[in-house]
């Protein structure tokens, strides 16, 4: 009988990969988190990812029972309206979409990220099946049908039923596996920062859209007595960078001009970070003994929650066929990759639809959009059946 080093060996420790470590790990394989940093689990450290994440129902439902939900509640807004606003036209079209449609719980959480990854670190660390080697990052890849075997970049190297590749959009052990990868550019960039605003969200996350990509303000909690709100602005990467280097006052004044005052007058509190907009997605997605895990895999643009919480669905079908297969089988792959990529193409497509909608100045395009919206939302089953859609639940 061969002795591995773990069952399961997991490249990259953020958000994505603490995850399946959590998850995994409560599962009972037992598990080796790699990463060449550890994670930045406090806001004020240097490295900090200052992004909010809409962890939504499924998403907090796979960390509840993966223990490591209970660390994050004091950090998380519950989102019970997405509140959709297409401000092109002389008459803004406005609609809410209510998570009591559905169900007596929220749409989703939102979650500062480096309270994400704190949380996620925290409940790693007090499993036993779990195993951390931070410092270090894999420089080497060996798939056989009895296991896999990785090479660090201290000389040590261990032995897995499964290695899973957690490491990010550009994927070091996705290059390693010779997998390749279809990529878009929408020569788009996302604007992150903290707004503060006399007006209560009330829990409404708000997304106004009008040329160039959505501005969203998603609800964050309440601090020194003042209602906060965390933006992701996307436009053009030229229009982007101007932004970057404006001073406060002339930021300030776009930042107030593009929400369409839907929260009324805007104060900037946070720096600005600037992310390129781009979607990927892997030719496949599994070798011998090998699966690419989230933005390894897919990557798209941030609309509707689906960058996060579509890459936590990926765990949970992981944790799913471990419990019936064996672990790293050609069997268990096959099913994984077969399940995950028909969801996540279908998703992605809607979301580049979306986006390129968003983008559009024609004012045909836009009135189309408006007309849309209204439409969606106003038969009450097309209206439930989206809901439930962005939720996770099917695939159309």
């Amino acid at each position: 009988m061969t002795l591995f080093d773990a069952d399961i060996v997991i490249a990259g420790a953020g958000p994505a990969g603490l995850a399946a470590a959590c998850v995994l790990g409560t599962e009972g394989h037992r598990v080796t988190l790699i990463d060449p940093a550890p994670p930045v689990t406090c806001e004020a450290d240097a490295g900090a990812d200052l992004r909010t994440t809409a962890l939504l129902q499924p998403a907090r439902d796979l960390l509840a029972t993966a223990g490591a939900w209970d660390g994050l509640t004091a950090s998380a807004t519950p989102l019970w309206t997405m509140r959709i606003v297409d401000a092109a036209g002389a008459a803004p079209v406005s609609r809410d979409f209510e998570a009591r449609d559905l169900s007596d719980r929220p749409f989703g959480w939102n979650v500062p990220n480096w309270a994400l990854r704190d949380a996620l670190l925290s409940r790693v660390m007090a499993l036993d099946t779990v195993e951390t080697r931070f410092g270090r990052s894999v420089t080497g890849l060996l798939q056989r049908t009895s296991g896999a075997r990785v090479t660090l970049s201290d000389g040590s190297r261990l032995t897995a039923r499964l290695v899973l590749a957690c490491d990010g959009k550009n994927s070091p052990l996705r290059r390693m596996a010779g997998i390749g990868v279809r990529r878009v550019d929408y020569g788009q960039t996302a604007l992150v920062f903290v707004v503060g605003h006399d007006l209560s969200h009330n829990d409404v996350s708000v997304e106004v859209h009008r040329t160039g990509g959505p501005f969203t303000l998603v609800p964050l909690p309440d601090r020194d007595g003042m209602h906060r709100s965390s933006v992701v602005w996307m436009d053009g990467a030229a229009q982007q960078a101007n932004r970057m280097s404006m001073d406060a006052e002339a930021f300030t004044a776009q930042v107030q001009d593009r929400s369409a005052d839907v929260m009324g007058p805007l104060r900037v509190l946070s720096d600005r970070a600037a992310w390129p907009i781009t979607s990927a997605l892997a030719e496949r997605w599994t070798g011998r003994r090998f699966a690419l895990v989230a933005e390894a895999a897919h990557a798209m643009p941030p609309i509707g929650a689906q960058g996060l919480n579509t890459s936590l669905k990926d765990v949970a079908a992981l944790r799913d066929l471990g419990g019936t297969s064996e672990i790293g089988s050609d069997g268990m792959l096959d099913a994984y990759a077969r399940s995950r990529r028909a969801d996540v193409a279908f998703r992605m497509a809607g979301i580049d639809l979306l986006n390129r909608s968003s983008i559009a100045g024609l004012a045909p395009v836009q009135a189309l959009r408006g007309k849309g919206l209204a439409l969606l939302h106003d038969l009450a089953p097309l209206r439930r059946a989206t809901m439930r859609l962005g939720l996770g639940s099917g695939t159309g």
